[in-house]
Parts: structure tokens; C-alpha cells; sequence
């Protein structure tokens, strides 16, 4: 039996769509857009587990906390790996953009993106987090799905669309028509392995260590999938594994692109074989429209051109790619009905 209060006080309601992400994550408001953009990271206390910060200022302690803070990703490779610490982060952004005045009646109805290989297992614990962080509604969406929908690709329509989401953890690739897949593949080879790979480059050919963001840093700046018109270095900083002490080596971007090569021949690898599983039918709609490229991965310099030459298809970057799976969520928020048909039914399992 539903509460009437509930439907009283809707309208206080800020529902909101969560692009729960490896490396960020980004919440939208409904009516106001993204509003929350932040690493999903947290510092813990490993002691009692309480939180001590979340997002950026967390992110921040990377590899300069000391030995009483732990500062930690609950999400690897796109799914839950510390369930009660994704629930507290959750929980923070959620009350970050949400009045708590007329708590519990005036709870927020949320909309989070999953990814589309993860087990029922994996998509339960995400929605319980959410439910667990206040909210009264929880709808999952695939992530290639919303980063779809938020790139303005036509899934719902008779018409064939590709994307291919490459964020933190996974790689997405989706081939859509009339709300559903035709065709999915997820692969869990994305940014971080990108930045362990330039890691064990600079170990194994410089005997340098260098952390996690200065591979980053690398991979963002220099880094690319095809040759570029003019290549370009950067400045390594880490500790010489030899003698123990600060060093420093420079790099060109023809050295990062060998480093993470074998992760971009995978991506690639895995679009080719999207391709093959595809109906002739689609392949000639996507000759037409392209393969769309989403997340935080589209952005590597060479992608695009790279992928063309590969499938012999258009590939373009969607418009701010960062931020399309959290755009999906929302837009989905703002007309339910219509992507009903899009959403993940968990009760399926039961029927």
C-alpha cells in the first residue's frame, strides 16, 4: 500500500541519476543537471573503518597518507569491492545534493548505471547501496545504455547504434535497436590498465617507480593509440629502484603508446568482434551513423582514427564523453515512462 505522504511531498523530492564509476563518480540532478563530479575515492581510518574524506580532497592523500589513514577505490574494475564503503560514499553524495527536512518521506528516486557484464550479484549490491543511502526508488541502467542515450544515439527506434564506453575498469561495447542489445561485450581492460601498464614500462625499462597518478598524468598528456603528427614527452617522477633515491627520466609519447598498446590492441580486438556478431542489417545503419566512443577512454589521442582504420566505420567522440553515462541517467529521470523498456528488472530473476 503506497504512503500518501509520499506522494504529497514528491514535488520536495531531488531525484537523481549517479553514474557510479572505478575512477569517478557523477551525480545528476533532475532539473538541474550534473552537479557532483568527483573521484571515487575514500579515506578511511582502517582502524574503526570510519569515513575520513570522499572524492577529491580523498583522492588527493593518494600515495602521501600516512600509515593510520587508508585511502581506498571501493569500486575495481567497475563493480563493488567494499560494499559499506560504497554505501557511505554514496550516501555522502546523495546528502550532498538532496534536503534531508522531510526524511524519511521525501527520499530521492535514483537511477544508477551499472556495467552490462557484471553479475546479479554485483547489480543487487549496487542497488541495495543506494537503497542503504536513502533512496526510496532505485532503477539500475547498463552504462553503454545510458552512455547511449546521454551521446543522443536513437536506442529505442528500429535503427542500429553502436557505442563503445571505455571508462576506469571496463570497456563497454553495445550495438542497440528498439531498447535492446544485439549485441554486448564487456571487457575489464580500460584506463587503469592502461596506467599499471605505463607503470611496469617505467619499472622494467627505466627501474623507475612511479605511482598510479603519475601514470595517469602520462596516459592523459602524451598518451595515444596512433602516431601522432607530432609526437611529444613528459617528465617521469619517481624513486630509482636501484639506488633508492628521487629520480626523474623523460619519456616520448612513441614509449607510452608502446606501454599501453597491448590494452588498445584488446579494445580494438573486442570492437572487431562486436562487429562480426552484428546483423548485416545494423552494420549498413552503422556505415551510415558511425560507432559512437564514450567515458574517459575517447579521449585517448588517436582513438577514433585508429578504431576507423580497424572497422573501416566512422568513429566519432560523443559530445563531452566524460560525462555521458550520468546525461543517460538523467535523461531517463526526466521521462521514465518512455526508457522504462531500457531499465534492469531485478525481480526477473524471481519470475
Amino acid at each position: 500500500m503506497s504512503n500518501p505522504f509520499k506522494a504529497l511531498l514528491a514535488p520536495f523530492s531531488l531525484d537523481i541519476g549517479i553514474d557510479l564509476g572505478t575512477a569517478n563518480t557523477l551525480v545528476y540532478v533532475k532539473g538541474k543537471g550534473i552537479v557532483i563530479n568527483e573521484p571515487s575515492v575514500v579515506a578511511i581510518d582502517p582502524r574503526t573503518r570510519r569515513i575520513l574524506s570522499i572524492g577529491l580532497e580523498a583522492k588527493e592523500m593518494m600515495g602521501r597518507a600516512p600509515s593510520n589513514i587508508r585511502v581506498i577505490r571501493p569500486l575495481q574494475d567497475g563493480v563493488i569491492s567494499d560494499f559499506d564503503v560504497t554505501q557511505k560514499m554514496l550516501k555522502k553524495f546523495i546528502d550532498k545534493v538532496h534536503s534531508r527536512r522531510f526524511s524519511p518521506f521525501v527520499a530521492p528516486i535514483v537511477v544508477v548505471g551499472v556495467p552490462s557484464g557484471v553479475t546479479y550479484v554485483e547489480k543487487q549490491a549496487v542497488h541495495d547501496a543506494a537503497e542503504d543511502a536513502g533512496a526510496r526508488e532505485v532503477h539500475l541502467i547498463e552504462e553503454p545504455k545510458a552512455a547511449a542515450i546521454g551521446s543522443g544515439l536513437p536506442i529505442t527506434e528500429p535503427i542500429g547504434s553502436m557505442i563503445v564506453d571505455i571508462g576506469g575498469g571496463t570497456t563497454e561495447i553495445s550495438v542497440f535497436s528498439l531498447e535492446g542489445n544485439v549485441v554486448n561485450n564487456s571487457i575489464r581492460i580500460a584506463g587503469d590498465k592502461m596506467d599499471e601498464a605505463i607503470i611496469a614500462y617505467a619499472r622494467q625499462k627505466y627501474n623507475l617507480l612511479i605511482g598510479q597518478r603519475m601514470a595517469e598524468r602520462a596516459k592523459i598528456t602524451i598518451g595515444s593509440a596512433y602516431p601522432l603528427s607530432e609526437e611529444q614527452t613528459i617528465t617521469l617522477r619517481g624513486r630509482n629502484l636501484i639506488t633508492g633515491l628521487p629520480d626523474a627520466i623523460e619519456v616520448s609519447s612513441v614509449e607510452i603508446r608502446e606501454a599501453i598498446s597491448p590494452g588498445v590492441e584488446t579494445i580494438i580486438e573486442a570492437v572487431r568482434k562486436a562487429l562480426d556478431e552484428t546483423p548485416p542489417e545494423i552494420i549498413a545503419d552503422l556505415m551510415e551513423i558511425g560507432i559512437a566512443l564514450a567515458g574517459g577512454g575517447a579521449l585517448l589521442q588517436g582513438l577514433p582514427e585508429r578504431l576507423a582504420e580497424e572497422t573501416k566505420i566512422r568513429v566519432y567522440v560523443s559530445d563531452d564523453p566524460l560525462t555521458a553515462v550520468a546525461k543517460g541517467t538523467g535523461l531517463v529521470l526526466e521521462d521514465l515512462p518512455k526508457y522504462r523498456g531500457v531499465l534492469t528488472d531485478l525481480k526477473r530473476r524471481y519470475r
